[in-house]
Formats: C-alpha cells, sequence, structure tokens
C-alpha cells in the first residue's frame, strides 16, 4: 500500500511512499483539509541525502501504531527542502527560536488554520532513548495540548509570530569607514578557531572572506593566510575528502577532520574547488589541492554529470552491503577493513599507505578506517597505484576504465542491478539551478586559474542545459526532473546563477571553449538580472525576497535572505553580482541598487559581521571594485593571479603605447604604458578601501 508521496518527482518524498503514515505534499488541498477538519499538521521537512531523515523513515515514520495515531489526529506533511527552500527557512528559523537549534529531519507542529508553528523538534525515535522522548508519547503530548491549553497556544503563536515578523524589517545603520575591516577580522576569527570540539563543516563564505583579508596589511588578532592555508590542508587531507575516487563528503563529526557524514552535496563540491582554486591564485600552492580539484572533476564527470550536460544534487551516506539487507549501512561504500586492505594491496603498496594515511588495525570509524592523508605531498606511483586498487573494489574496474558510473536512483536499483564492485549509494539525481551554479562558478574559477579547458567545457554544458530548459512562460524554473522543470526559481537561484554566468565570461576571456564567446555569457547575465529586479527586488526595503510575490501566498513571511549557511546567501552573492555587472555594463542603476541593497543590510553587518560574511564580500566588490580594460595576452597573465575585486575586459581598441587602463567605480587612473605599472595600480586598487 503506498500513499500520495508515490506520484511524487522528489526522490526524497517518493521515500516516504510505503510508509503507512498517510502523507501529503504541501499543496493548497493538504492546508485546506487541515484547517476543515482542524487538525494540527505536522510538517516533516529533510532530503535524500540526509542520514537521519533516512534513519526516522525506517523507524518512527514505518511504525504501524505511530501512523495510526499520526492519520487519525494530525494532517501530516512531508517537504524536500531542496525543492522548497523558503519553506524550510521559514520553519528552520521557528524552530531554532524555540530549541535553541535546529537540523534535519525538521519535524513541526502548525496550527492547522495560520500554519504558525507551535512545537517542535529533529529526530525522534520510536522509543525513549537518547535523552528524547518516544515519539507517540509526543504526538499524545501535542494533541493534548493543542485540545486543552488555548490560552497558552494562542500565547505561543503570537510570540513565535512576533519574533518572525520582526526578523523581516531590519533597521537601517550606515556603511561605516571600517565596517569592512570590521568583517574581515570577525569571519576570519571564525575560519582561525580549532580549539572547540565538535564537528567541522568547510564553510566555504567564511573561507573566502579570510582569504580576502590576506591582501590587505591589517592588524588583528588572527593571521589570514595561515588560517586560509589550514582550512585547505584539512579539506585535501581530511577524511572529509574521498582520496580513492574524489568528491568532498558533507563535514566531519570529529574536530580532527576525520570521519565525515559520508553524503556528498553538489554544493559543497562546487563551493570547495573554488576555494582550493583561489587559493592557488593567492600563491598558496600545496599538490594536494591541485589533486583534490582534479579528483572532484573527474568524480563530476563520472558519476553526478547527466547525458544532458547538468549535475545531479547529491549522494546519500547510507548503502547497502548485500542486495537482501533491508537498511543501508553509513558510509560502507567508502570505509576499509584493516584485513581487506592487507588483502587487495601488495605489501610494498599497504606500507606507503600506511605511511601516507591514518591506518590501523582497530580502524576509526566502527572498526573499519577512513582514509585520512598525513601530509600535502606529491604522491607517489606506488601510492597511486594502491589507490587505483581500491578504486577497483568499489567500483569493479580501474579508474582509467571507468568514465561514467550510471547513478542508483532508489533504493530498488541500488539492491537489484548487478554491481561489479561495492553497491554504491544512491544518487539523487534532480537538477537544483543554484547548486548547479555554485559548481558551474567552481568549474569556471579553476579554469581560469589552471588553465583547464575541459573544466570549462563541463561548466558550459551545464551552463546551457539550464539556459535552454529551465524557462517556462518567461519564468526561470528551480529544478529539472528528467527533463521537466519544475519549481519556480527563488532568489538564490537568480543570484548564483548570475554569478556563474559573470564568472564564465571571465573565465572565457582566458581560457576559450570553441562554441562559447566571451559577451555572450554576459549577455545573459544581463537578462537574468533584469528578471531578478522585476520580481524579487524590495522596493521599500532594500534587497532580495526569497519569493515573488505571485508564488508566496500559503508563506507566513516573506523573508530576505542575508545569512550564510552551508551556501552563501541570496543577497551577498546578489549585490556583489550587482557590482561586477556595474563594471561590465557602466549601468549606474545596478551600482545604485547595490548601496540600496547594502544599506538594507547594514544594521546585522554591524551588529553580527559574523552572521554574514557575503554581505562583507559584497561590502569588498563595492568599495574596491575595479575594472581592467586591457589585451586578452595581458588577461591571461594577470586572471591566473587573486584579485577578489577585480573585473576584465578584453579591448583591442587601446592606443599602441598603452597597455592598460585601471578604472575605479567612476574615476580610471591614468593608462598605464607597462605590464609593471599596471600590477602596481592594481594592488594599489584593490586595497584602497
Amino acid at each position: 500500500m503506498v500513499n500520495r508521496l508515490s506520484e511524487s518527482k522528489s526522490l526524497y518524498l517518493r521515500k516516504h511512499a510505503e510508509n503507512p503514515i498517510d502523507w501529503w505534499p504541501w499543496c493548497d488541498e493538504a492546508l485546506e483539509t487541515a484547517r476543515l477538519a482542524n487538525k494540527p499538521i505536522f510538517l516533516s521537512i529533510g532530503y535524500s541525502s540526509c542520514h537521519w531523515c533516512t534513519v526516522m523513515e525506517g523507524e518512527a515514520f514505518s511504525d504501524p501504531g505511530i501512523a495510526q495515531y499520526m492519520n487519525q489526529h494530525f494532517l501530516p506533511i512531508k517537504v524536500d527542502r531542496e525543492e522548497r527552500p523558503e519553506i524550510d527557512s521559514i520553519y528552520m528559523q521557528a524552530l531554532q527560536m524555540m530549541t535553541g537549534q535546529g537540523g534535519w529531519p525538521l519535524n513541526i507542529f502548525l496550527t492547522p488554520d495560520e500554519r504558525i508553528p507551535f512545537y517542535g523538534g529533529t529526530y525522534f525515535p520510536v522509543e525513549p532513548r537518547y535523552g528524547r522522548p518516544g515519539f507517540l508519547e509526543v504526538l499524545q503530548a501535542i494533541r493534548r495540548f493543542y485540545d486543552l491549553e488555548k490560552t497558552k497556544l494562542q500565547a505561543f503563536k503570537d510570540e513565535i509570530m512576533t519574533h518572525l515578523q520582526q526578523a523581516t524589517i531590519l533597521p537601517v545603520s550606515e556603511l561605516t569607514e571600517d565596517l569592512l575591516q570590521k568583517g574581515l577580522e570577525a569571519n576570519t576569527g571564525v575560519v582561525s578557531r580549532n580549539e572547540y570540539g565538535g564537528p567541522r563543516f568547510p564553510m566555504i563564505p567564511y573561507t573566502d572572506m579570510a582569504l580576502r583579508r590576506i591582501r590587505f596589511n591589517l592588524e588583528g588578532q588572527y593571521d589570514a593566510k595561515q588560517a586560509c592555508t589550514q582550512r585547505g590542508l584539512d579539506l585535501a587531507l581530511g577524511g572529509i575528502y574521498d582520496h580513492v575516487a574524489g568528491g568532498f563528503h558533507r563535514y566531519t563529526v570529529d574536530p580532527t577532520w576525520t570521519v565525515p557524514h559520508f553524503e556528498k552535496m553538489l554544493y559543497d563540491n562546487g563551493q570547495i574547488v573554488e576555494y582550493l582554486a583561489n587559493l592557488w591564485s593567492a600563491g598558496i600552492q600545496k599538490p594536494a589541492f591541485k589533486r583534490s580539484i582534479q579528483g572532484t572533476v573527474a568524480w563530476l564527470k563520472r558519476e553526478m554529470t547527466a547525458p544532458e550536460g547538468y549535475f545531479y544534487a547529491s549522494q546519500d551516506a547510507d548503502n547497502f552491503t548485500a542486495p537482501d539487507e533491508s537498511e543501508p549501512e553509513e558510509g560502507a561504500f567508502y570505509v576499509w577493513h584493516n584485513s581487506e586492505l592487507e588483502q587487495v594491496l601488495t605489501p610494498e603498496e599497504y606500507t606507503v599507505l600506511q605511511e601516507q594515511f591514518t591506518i590501523t588495525k582497530a580502524g576509526n570509524f566502527e572498526g573499519k578506517n577512513v582514509l585520512q592523508r598525513t601530509n600535502a605531498d606529491e604522491f607517489s606511483p606506488i601510492i597511486e597505484s594502491a589507490l587505483a586498487k581500491l578504486f577497483k573494489v568499489r567500483y569493479g574496474e580501474l579508474p582509467e576504465t571507468v568514465k561514467t558510473f550510471a547513478p542508483a536512483r532508489n533504493n530498488q536499483e541500488a539492491k537489484t542491478h548487478d554491481w561489479l564492485g561495492r553497491i554504491p549509494p544512491v544518487t539523487d539525481t534532480k537538477m537544483i539551478v543554484a547548486w548547479n551554479s555554485l559548481m558551474i562558478s567552481g568549474l569556471a574559477t579553476a579554469a581560469r586559474i589552471l588553465g583547464d579547458v575541459e573544466y570549462l567545457e563541463l561548466a558550459t554544458k551545464a551552463t546551457q542545459f539550464i539556459l535552454k530548459n529551465q524557462w517556462i512562460d518567461g519564468r526561470l524554473h528551480r529544478v529539472n526532473y528528467e527533463g521537466q522543470p519544475d519549481v519556480v526559481a527563488q532568489s538564490e537561484d537568480y543570484a548564483l546563477l548570475i554569478k556563474a554566468l559573470i564568472d564564465l565570461h571571465q573565465a572565457s576571456l582566458t581560457v576559450t571553449p570553441d562554441s562559447v564567446q566571451p559577451d555572450y555569457w554576459l549577455e545573459q547575465a544581463k537578462k537574468v538580472q533584469e528578471e531578478f529586479n522585476n520580481l524579487l527586488w524590495s522596493v521599500e526595503l532594500g534587497g532580495y525576497f526569497n519569493t515573488a510575490k505571485d508564488t508566496g501566498e500559503d508563506l507566513l513571511i516573506r523573508e530576505r535572505s542575508y545569512i550564510d549557511n552551508a551556501t552563501p546567501a541570496a543577497n551577498g552573492v546578489a549585490i556583489s553580482n550587482l557590482v561586477r555587472l556595474f563594471l561590465l555594463t557602466e549601468n549606474l542603476e545596478l551600482l545604485d541598487l547595490a548601496e540600496q541593497g547594502l544599506t538594507a543590510f547594514s544594521s546585522v553587518m554591524q551588529k553580527s559581521p559574523q552572521a554574514c560574511p557575503s554581505l562583507f564580500t559584497a561590502l569588498d566588490w563595492y568599495r574596491n571594485n575595479t575594472l581592467v580594460r586591457t589585451f586578452p595576452e595581458q588577461i591571461s597573465e594577470l586572471s591566473i593571479q587573486y584579485f577578489p575585486a577585480i573585473i576584465f575586459k578584453a579591448d583591442n581598441t587601446l592606443p599602441q603605447d598603452i597597455i592598460g587602463l585601471v578604472c575605479q567605480g567612476l574615476k580610471c587612473n591614468k593608462p598605464a604604458q607597462s605590464s609593471e605599472e599596471m600590477l602596481q595600480q592594481l594592488q594599489a586598487s584593490q586595497t584602497r578601501s
């Protein structure tokens, strides 16, 4: 017996199709049914590759007793946060207000009439454990509270709504002279702190800000170069990186960057590739950085690229170890028994692998080994041979043979396909515009800095798919399922796509695939920016709303995203784009919008600089923006260096005695007559504010 979710396009929703719970998707009919029946809504939000979402699906959501009570007393709704991030954002904010913490699965109870949250949590076990009550107890207590405590419920609703509404209206402050320095120092501090315990996340919006600080001669508590180098080493050497087959896992559960949560998310990998490439351009060049970029691109091509050219969303943390298993096992695809290593490798390979990686008989993860490197040097042929053999154990063939590896699209495919090696994790094959854009930016940046045209070709194909397939009736759409666009785009889709188009323009000035010229990308960026401004710009408040006015009628509030999380906040990226497009188009209206946007969020920047590094990236662009008009050969030399607030424009019409023109906002320096003079002007322009 299946429920309504069996017809969903979302893999995450379909994973719950055989639950005895009578799930609804988020839709008008579900909301109206709850209102008419006066049933509190149980809203459960997660995503396909979320480990604890998978656990709860197999436990509480599969329990007949819980399902019977749930179906009788609540209206249960399932939401894929990757499809509907605006719903997730509102209710995650509410959960954090109520409990002081958040995470997924996000399970929250709403009033049926106004959809206001009044109780919530994350993972609930079937029986009481981990210091958490059993889920049936929670449901019974919530229903009693809803039926009997009307006065308390109303007071709680009023308090939550007041907090949510206040969060959408920010006081206006000033963009003071010291604000950029304040943001650089605060966000470098976030990256620098390593003394605390707990998990480790990539936190690329913060690392990007810390890297920007390197070029300034600032006194402060933190060493930005050291912090950025260490974060690069943590990423490239740690267990967060898959040293056998490439690609970065979501985060590590420990402070030593050893044992990851094993899901691989496209958005992390795109950001990390861009960060490591920028480290390289800043002169921080470790062989392990380039190898992890190359390995990640190889993984992307092999396992995460659709035949049409776009990129898949994610791979699960869990996989089956045998076809007859009922539940998958966390990390099994990636980890190694010591005895297995001894059996697969020659004694010499095993010995050398032990020297280069943390390998023990006891293991570091449930008796098995997650590979973590001990240094950032070039690998020897023996190490490469050993890793190739481990690749063959996983995939059934050596790396040079496996050009593409077809995804397991669901548990059934994973268990029934005749895999040559281990059973792989399930891949969520939906295309998300925002996440594809992050990877496109990473590829474009790496292509420009490392000079690899293949990276740019991959980025070009993915972008062309979006441009050709994601508009319905003149409106950008966020996701694509098997060639079908769906879900109207939100602010992060617009902002990150525009950034990707500008990054492609800059990369194409020096690394040019035969098919596309730089101006094509600029024209596309201008078109998407115009649509973004028309649909989502807030004339009254400044900045961009997450959703357009005609698509958010069922939402409690209309948010403007400005706080960075695993991905950069839409408004920070969008304001940077406005400045970059101003430099390329000389359209002063774009610069005016950038100033309005920064002013709109200035109070947050003043009060909580560590919450919004992307807004400080935008402020850096606004204060230190520089346009360089020069010949293509000069761009080739300069664009591989780290100039984080510069836009290049090819100009073959300059007089013969002029090598380039360096412009700062609304004024230009005297024409440079030598490469040395132009470089001096560039360096001065990049640190002027």
